[in-house]
């Protein structure tokens, strides 16, 4: 009997365990759908740049809170309308070509977080071709049934050493 009221209450426990915590696992799910979805967000960020389109255009899949670090600026951009004004500003350059190296998408429930190694090529304003390359991490939040850009790490990927 006393095996019996010890299963029960670790049955107890443990329901009690899923309803707090709404059976969400640490682990990513493997969700190849939504990979493919987040991916598409960020290459199409991409071709908008590359296609010469407007700050506004290249970001519409980054939502209002939207935070990021890069290489170019030593404090965090806070909000999507401080990164559009930001891109809005010519540099002086173009993105040329843009691509994703072994990319990873970790799905949790209404969140993927997609790591990558980025491929890109830029023109310079006095016609050279420089690489522009970066290991990136971009972290997207479903919202209102879209997937959306909240926080982006761009970081400089060191020279070899010779």
């Amino acid at each position: 009997m006393v095996e019996v009221h010890t299963f029960r209450r670790a049955g107890i426990a443990m329901a009690a365990s899923l309803s707090l915590f709404g059976g969400a696992s640490a682990l990513a799910e493997d969700n190849p759908r939504v990979a493919a979805e987040v991916m598409e967000l960020a290459r199409a960020q991409w071709a908008a740049e590359i296609a010469g389109k407007s700050a506004a255009e290249q970001m519409a899949s980054v939502a209002d809170d939207y935070t990021e670090f890069n290489p170019d600026y030593p404090t965090r951009i806070d909000g999507k309308a401080m990164a559009v004004r930001m891109t809005d500003v010519v540099p002086g350059d173009k993105s040329m070509f843009g691509d994703m190296q072994n990319p990873k998408v970790q799905v949790y429930g209404d969140a993927a977080i997609l790591t990558y190694n980025f491929a890109g090529i830029r023109r310079d304003k006095d016609g050279k071709i420089n690489p522009n390359i970066a290991k990136s991490t971009r972290v997207y939040v479903r919202q209102g049934g879209k997937w959306m850009l909240v926080h982006a790490n761009f970081a400089p990927v060191p020279a070899p050493s010779n």
